[in-house]
């Protein structure tokens, strides 16, 4: 509502009281469902926004798809090697605008990190080290005990990938776009080993990730223990770039120093906990990501083009999340192609 150009006409939701809150956002403007076939059934709708548990994802998306809508899925984008396919294949088939919702790609901020690290700023990359750590049982309360399928749907595998598709999913999206290049290997080990509550999916997570180019790069997910939040360290012979949700810093290995304003966009020093030495900020004017993400799904609609996140970035981060899970679940070393 907040973005010109677009106008929410309908919300849907099984639970009733999650679809008052949404008609509320509108001013109880728009109409409201129950049944999401409604929405696709409704010829002045134009575009639909996919926000619904993981494992529903594909079989919404192909719906949308065959009724001309145009799609914003949210991450992952779709569960499981067949659905991953099948979703892809249906996508083919349209010519409408297919965004899937890794938002990091609209971030200005990390679109120019990106660039630096393509141009070599911080000269040849050996390294990533990615995590998204939290405090917390990352439960919703329930109001009703036959709701907890429904509302804590993360913690049950059969419709969730736990914090790989969750969370990590967003930081192995944003190196493949840095390397253009899918993973060759992954390999890792998960557990529940904290909130002994009923769950089924990991409490935490550790996975690492192998490249052709032979860059190596790991991804943790911690529930129990929130310190350095969300970052991720990109280590080259020249330097290292560290980001986090809105901010970035470069760090330049000794004898690779530059004056204040020689890269453009970076200015100022700062000194980061999290690298010892001093760190240039790296200043871009930038949305939020996820209105920026929201954004850049309206212009592409009006200009008929397609998104920096599409259905086949989304596919392949959404393979190496079910790599990661089957590398974890079944104790395996896992390749690309091999599945």
């Amino acid at each position: 509502n907040e973005i010109e150009g677009l106008n929410v006409a309908a919300c849907c939701d099984v639970l009733p009281f999650r679809l008052d809150s949404a008609l509320a956002k509108t001013g109880n403007k728009a109409d409201g469902y129950t049944d999401y076939r409604e929405i696709l059934d409704n010829r002045d709708i134009d575009a639909v926004l996919i926000a619904t548990p993981f494992s529903l994802h594909g079989k919404i998306a192909m719906d949308a798809i065959d009724t001309g809508k145009h799609i914003y899925c949210e991450k992952t984008m779709a569960k499981g090697y067949t659905g991953i396919h099948d979703l892809v294949q249906r996508a083919s088939t349209s010519s409408k605008i297919f965004q899937t919702g890794h938002q990091y790609h609209s971030s200005r901020l990390y679109a120019h990190v990106v660039e630096l690290l393509q141009q070599g700023e911080i000269g040849k990359i050996s390294s990533f080290e990615c995590q998204w750590n939290r405090n917390g049982n990352w439960r919703r309360p329930v109001p009703d005990p036959s709701l907890e399928r429904q509302i804590n749907w993360r913690m049950y595998r059969a419709f969730s990938g736990g914090l790989a598709a969750e969370l990590s999913s967003h930081q192995i999206d944003f190196v493949s776009w840095v390397l253009g290049e899918n993973p060759y290997k992954i390999m890792g080990v998960g557990g529940i080993d904290y909130w002994k509550d009923g769950r089924e999916t990991f409490d935490n997570i550790h996975l690492l990730y192998d490249y052709p180019s032979g860059v190596k790069a790991s991804f943790t997910c911690l529930t129990s223990n929130a310190q350095g939040d969300y970052q991720i360290k990109v280590h080259g012979d020249k330097g290292t770039i560290l980001l986090d949700y809105t901010k970035a810093w470069i760090y330049y290995e000794k004898g690779n120093e530059k004056e204040m304003g020689d890269v453009d966009g970076v200015s100022g020093a700062t000194v980061n906990y999290m690298i010892q030495g001093k760190g240039k900020a790296i200043h871009i004017e930038h949305n939020d990501p996820s209105k920026q993400a929201l954004i850049d799904f309206r212009d592409s609609i009006i200009d008929n083009k397609m998104p920096i996140s599409n259905v086949q970035s989304g596919a392949n981060t959404a393979i190496a999340v079910q790599m990661s899970l089957d590398a974890m679940i079944n104790n395996e070393i896992k390749t690309w192609g091999s599945q």
